[in-house]
């Protein structure tokens, strides 16, 4: 009995001190990979366009590397179940570096196939860069853990924003390298993942799944024994948890129709008159939208409730696609503040789904099923992305911008089912 009271405060004090150095390592590490991300999806819809002179197949490079992130999230759920995360996420961030420069050798080569099969493997950095968000979570509270989410989150937006606003800066050097203008992105994104591997395979220490899992594990038997001894009733809701499918089916539907205005909007822009320049810097307003509002929304889905902020997603996505639609195509102002909209809303999405999947799910079968999640939200942006340029092509950017609204709004019968369901 002394023993279990003495150590109880030693597993909640050293669960405390790693979580505060775990979120600081991911801050670093998340900062580095945002930059990564935003920089391909700035240009890569262009630049496929530009390689195969139309605009049918400008929603394959995103397809594609949501497709590879479908697979990357696999594999990254799966080493970090066996391994532990830091293993999981470096080498996932390492594959999407790899992928960088793939897309700068095929376009280098002028080889459409080479591209599309390097934009499958860069697909791992955006992939990784979502599963980071679970490691911010593992030893976070119950009660702050939409919060812990959050903070991993947000720290992508300095990254994420700077990313696209150097899309011409580094098409300047990728020419006085010999190299086309619109790969010169990928050598930001090459050089960030390569940095952020590197942070987490140096400092990630302790690993926070493994760490949760064993503590995890102490708990559980201590709670026996206090069971066995007639102290303590047991507790079902420990071995099963509601919100799992609803947490996958809110981030699933935000995937989805973020993707597929958010991939069609700079070739939108492009074919209207609009530079690279003003394409960035809605991508950027866009990718901080996604981000930058983290601790609000952290906050609210602890305060209110992981259901009541999965609804606002629906609502506040709806609003996105009608301004989109209603945006005049020579308006930069209005198309950012429709992508600003589509941020925010799959930013509220997100934060409430992670959370409900991981108040569902023991840390001892955690990764895995974090992993199956976002493979079904990797497929999902990657259907949207697909699909996108064929309904662009076939009916206009506005058709895509309001079915893509009308379509988020799935959420609120889902949330009434599951509702009805307790």
């Amino acid at each position: 009995m002394t023993s279990t009271a003495s150590s109880a405060p030693t597993g909640i004090s050293s669960r405390s001190e790693a979580q505060r150095r775990v979120l600081t390592v991911l801050v670093g590490s998340q900062i580095l990979s945002g930059a990564g991300l935003a920089a391909g999806v700035t240009v890569g819809a262009l630049l496929a366009q530009d390689m195969l002179g139309s605009t049918d197949l400008a929603g394959l490079p995103s397809a594609l590397f949501t497709a590879g992130s479908a697979l990357a999230a696999l594999a990254v759920g799966r080493l970090s179940q066996a391994r532990g995360r830091r293993p999981g996420l470096a080498a996932g961030y390492l594959t999407g570096a790899v992928g960088s420069a793939g897309v700068i050798a095929a376009a280098v080569a002028d080889t459409p196939v080479l591209l599309f099969l390097a934009l499958f493997v860069y697909g791992a950095g955006s992939a990784t860069n979502l599963q980071a968000r679970y490691a911010g979570a593992d030893l976070a509270a119950p009660a702050h853990r939409a919060r812990a989410v959050s903070t991993v989150l947000v720290a992508t937006t300095l990254g994420g924003v700077l990313g696209p606003n150097l899309a011409a800066p580094t098409g300047d050097l990728a020419n006085t390298l010999g190299i086309p203008t619109l790969a010169g992105p990928f050598l930001l994104s090459g050089t960030a993942y390569a940095l952020a591997a590197l942070v987490l395979a140096a400092w990630l220490r302790p690993d926070p799944l493994l760490l949760a899992r064993g503590l995890d594990l102490q708990q559980r038997a201590e709670a026996t024994q206090a069971i066995e001894a007639g102290d303590a009733d047991p507790d079902p809701a420990r071995t099963r948890r509601p919100g799992l499918m609803l947490g996958a089916s809110t981030m699933i539907l935000t995937q989805l129709v973020m993707v597929a205005i958010m991939t069609m909007t700079p070739v939108h822009m492009h074919d209207h008159g609009h530079g690279t320049a003003a394409s960035g810097l809605v991508i950027a307003i866009h990718v901080g939208a996604m981000y930058l509002p983290s601790p609000l929304t952290g906050w609210l889905v602890d305060r209110h409730g992981r259901t009541t902020v999965a609804a606002a997603s629906g609502l506040t996505l709806l609003a996105a696609g009608v301004t989109a639609a209603a945006a005049p195509a020579d308006s930069v102002a209005l198309l950012a503040l429709a992508l600003a909209l589509l941020g925010l809303g799959w930013n509220l999405g997100l934060v409430s789904g992670t959370a409900m999947i991981t108040d569902a799910v023991p840390p001892a079968t955690r990764a895995r099923t974090q992993g199956m999640v976002d493979v079904s939200i990797a497929v999902a942006g990657a259907t949207g992305g697909l699909a996108s340029g064929l309904v662009v092509s076939a009916a206009g950017y506005p058709v895509l911008a309001v079915a893509g609204g009308v379509l988020s709004l799935a959420v609120l019968p889902a949330i009434a089912a599951t509702a009805r369901g307790r």
